[in-house]
């Protein structure tokens, strides 16, 4: 009896997790106001059974089989996203970060700082453990040491390579003019502009994170996991990127600058 009652137990708590571990995923997209849509539809599913509504019945059923068989297409990017984070996994984390050092950081941010300045549109997007290859292979090959001075000749106006992404990975920038899927999101601020929606893009369908450094305004921005900071300093961004990594020997390079 007592083993039964430990493997209930144990079968409650798995499933509370697989539960809570997928509403942290697909929290801020799109896919809560369908889990939201298809919780009503079920109650009232369940409410016509119960007042043998058979006609209603009928047309939920249905309708929830046309809907069950589109889900997959319509939230292809949610899905992807899940999968790719389910198979990071949280407890076999690979060391994605021998090739970076605090002249690397320091140079990013460095330059995003001098960028804003200037009011210099700029979008950089930092890879982590999910690889960009198939943005990369969109813009003009590099395959650079990070630097300063080339991120922000990069941008320019004048250069031929300001327009889209600079995408850098294992230490390195890969490619520069890198075009990015733009999110399609309803709740971000109209008045945001192309940047800023292709930097919430790729860090929904990634881990990466964008640093977007606005045009008009100068404000340093950084996305991560669907989600955009506006409006940092050069403190405030340091912070972020330096909450944002998560092993010791990515939080030891920026403190040691903070």
């Amino acid at each position: 009896m007592t083993w039964r009652i430990l493997t209930s137990l144990l079968d409650i708590f798995i499933i509370a997790f697989i539960i809570y571990y997928l509403l942290n995923i697909i929290s801020g997209t799109r896919a809560v106001q369908l889990i939201k849509g298809l919780i009503l539809i079920f109650a009232v599913a369940l409410l016509s059974q119960l007042l043998e509504l058979n006609t209603v019945n009928w047309f939920l059923d249905s309708f929830l089989t046309i809907v069950l068989v589109a889900l997959p297409i319509v939230f292809q990017p949610e899905l992807r996203r899940a999968l790719e984070q389910i198979g990071r996994g949280g407890f076999l984390k690979e060391h994605f970060w021998q090739n970076w050092g605090p002249k690397e950081i320091n140079d990013i941010i460095s330059a995003v700082t001098d960028l804003a300045k200037n009011k210099t549109g700029a979008l950089i997007v930092i890879s982590r453990r999910v690889g960009l290859k198939n943005y990369i292979e969109t813009g003009i090959e590099l395959n650079s040491k990070i630097s300063k001075q080339l991120i922000i000749s990069i941008f320019q106006h004048a250069s031929p390579l300001h327009d889209g992404a600079v995408i850098i990975e294992n230490g390195r920038m890969q490619a520069a003019s890198c075009f990015l899927n733009l999110s399609t999101r309803s709740d971000i601020n109209p008045r945001l502009g192309t940047r800023h929606r292709a930097a919430i893009g790729i860090t929904e369908e990634s881990d990466s994170i964008a640093l977007v450094v606005s045009e008009e305004s100068g404000v340093i921005s950084m996305a991560e996991d669907g989600k955009l900071r506006r409006d940092l300093d050069e403190g405030e961004l340091r912070e972020n990127l330096a909450a944002s990594f998560e092993k010791s020997k990515e939080k030891s390079f920026m403190r040691r600058h903070i």
